[in-house]
């Protein structure tokens, strides 16, 4: 999961209000019960130290979610009486979240907004292709389309000579449009940012779009027999489709981490490109070399104190080390918030690896799916925190 979309909490000083909310029944009970969980958090907030302006801001916004726009339920961050950043869930809270903290409380966001890859959709037939883009939410955006050679298109079913020379063109008006839409989609898939593409349409057109495309495209791109271009054509069956392609590739990521991770730990004798455990990860996060973080929610040390600054690589297992690092007055935050404010800071990836018992945390079902075959050790990584190195070096725990 990326969390670049993060970027406007990392210029704040905070405190932070964080407040996870869930939206509710659409109906007159629900609105008074989201009116009285709304009071409820922000009484919550205003005991643990909140200022009374960061506390209207986060009760307006909250007074303003619809479940009808938010049907799983929102988070919204706040500091210096404005809310700065709120974002829709993808699966509704438990309960609801509250927090007022010298840092966001980001972790709750990794179950609840999901790892959910960015697919590209295109919709395909002969004569062109529309696309769009999936992100986080699942809800489609538009991504432009693309419109080939238009005539001839249709062939006849006679044996004559001068038939079977228009079909050959019929033919190559196909071809033509498949290496269209090939470059086209290359061209969005590159810049949309997207992880997989699923291709949707013509049963004909499809392949042939798929056979073009440049091998690293190719590797991440599914077809689907469901749907089409045509309007009205989409249905439960294409929805299923492509979830389950982007579910099956969350399960790949984790495995191919995992396996990654687990022939990089420490222990070899050689330099790893792995390391656990919150003294090692918060030192390559100083240094800016994680690639990707490994949180597993179940984690014992997610939760342990850890000292930070204004800055996201000023971070420090102990308060003098904080101090060593040029921070004079530095605050302490939770293990698994700075981490994730860090690796947010510096465009890392996050990975969430399924917890030790599933029953006792929300998360998808892709993701414990992964824990078969992918987790020979019962503690990956050790703590519940660990990361993947930019490059190897020698760690040097402070």
């Amino acid at each position: 999961m990326q969390l670049s979309f993060l970027e406007p909490l990392f210029d704040r000083p905070g405190p932070w209000a964080t407040v996870y909310f869930g939206p509710g029944e659409n109906d007159e009970a629900g609105a008074k019960r989201r009116e009285l969980s709304v009071r409820e958090a922000c009484r919550t907030l205003e005991e643990n130290g909140a200022d009374q302006a960061t506390t209207q801001a986060v009760h307006d916004d909250l007074m303003g979610l619809s479940p009808a726009k938010d049907p799983a339920g929102r988070v919204v961050f706040a500091t210096g009486g404005e809310v700065v950043l709120g974002h829709r869930l993808s699966r509704p809270p438990q309960r609801d979240i509250v927090a007022w903290a010298p840092l966001p409380r980001l972790t709750p966001l990794l179950e609840l907004a999901g790892q959910d890859p960015v697919c590209l959709v295109a919709y395909v037939d002969r004569a062109g292709a529309d696309f769009e883009v999936r992100g986080v939410t699942g809800r489609p955006q538009d991504a432009g389309q693309v419109e080939g050679r238009q005539w001839p298109m249709h062939r006849t079913s006679t044996a004559d000579w001068s038939e079977r020379h228009f079909r050959l063109k019929v033919e190559n008006t196909w071809e033509h449009n498949a290496d269209e839409i090939a470059r086209a989609l290359t061209g969005v898939y590159e810049e949309s940012g997207a992880d997989l593409m699923v291709l949707v349409g013509d049963p004909r057109e499809r392949p042939a779009v798929h056979d073009r495309l440049p091998d690293a495209v190719r590797e991440v791109t599914v077809e689907t027999e469901h749907g089409g271009r045509a309007a009205g054509s989409s249905s439960p069956a294409l929805e299923q489709a492509i979830e389950q392609a982007r579910s099956q590739y969350t399960r790949r990521r984790v495995e191919e981490a995992l396996e990654r991770f687990r022939a990089g730990r420490v222990g070899t004798d050689r330099p790893t490109d792995a390391v656990e455990g919150v003294p090692a990860v918060v030192e390559a996060a100083r240094e800016h070399r994680i690639d990707t973080l490994l949180i597993r929610p179940d984690g014992p040390d997610l939760g342990r104190e850890t000292w930070v600054g204004a800055e996201p690589d000023q971070v420090a297992v102990r308060r003098t080390d904080a101090q060593t690092l040029g921070e004079s007055d530095p605050a302490s935050a939770r293990a698994d918030d700075a981490l994730l404010r860090s690796a947010a800071a510096t465009t890392a990836d996050v990975l969430v690896v399924p917890p030790l018992d599933p029953r006792n945390v929300s998360d998808a079902p892709e993701v414990f799916e992964a824990a078969e075959g992918a987790r020979a050790d019962a503690d990956i990584p050790v703590g519940g925190l660990g990361a993947l190195l930019r490059w190897t070096y020698e760690p040097t725990v402070r």
